[in-house]
């Protein structure tokens, strides 16, 4: 945890302490819930992890399913009303802001929630629906609606989300 904070305050100019980022960031805090419910998730135990889960998202605001699967180093800043379903997965040193849903468009059975790789930022109400993959790198601009894959190092702003910049 103390590498996360660490991370955290190299991110966010606003941060002035490790103890600061302890005591007063929620997305933080969402992040030591769901690492608690993901381990009681993956061994079965599914209604202390929902419980541990419910708990987390009425103290932060932030509600993250506990099947979730998260890499090292998620940002969530400001993170009041971000939600990740079940079958997202998040890869390292990624950054969501407030309001943001990794969410499904239709019930199904398999994948329904995004893949998000390495090195993303997503910002402030963006909305990433289905099983679509967000490659590494890459931007998703505040308010965008994604429904679509969306390339390595590409920035996609709009409802629908388009394509305006690629890197590689």
């Amino acid at each position: 945890m103390i590498a996360a904070a660490e991370m955290i305050k190299k991110r966010d100019p606003a941060a002035h302490s490790l103890l600061e980022i302890f005591m007063t960031y929620s997305g933080f805090h969402a992040l030591a819930y769901y690492r608690a419910a993901h381990w009681f998730y993956q061994h079965k135990f599914y209604l202390l992890a929902a419980l541990i889960s419910h708990s987390g998202k009425m103290t932060t605001g932030i509600e993250i399913h506990p099947g979730a699967k998260i890499g090292k180093f998620l940002f969530i800043d400001h993170g009041n009303g971000v939600v990740i379903g079940q079958t997202a997965v998040i890869g390292d040193n990624v950054t969501i802001m407030h309001n943001v849903t990794l969410g499904s468009r239709k019930q199904m059975n398999d994948r329904r929630h995004p893949i998000v790789g390495n090195n993303v930022f997503i910002g402030a109400g963006a909305q990433l629906l289905g099983p679509i993959t967000i490659g590494a790198k890459a931007k998703i601009g505040a308010g965008t609606i994604v429904l679509i894959d969306v390339p390595e190092g590409a920035t996609i702003v709009g409802n629908p989300g388009h394509l305006v910049t690629r890197k590689k």
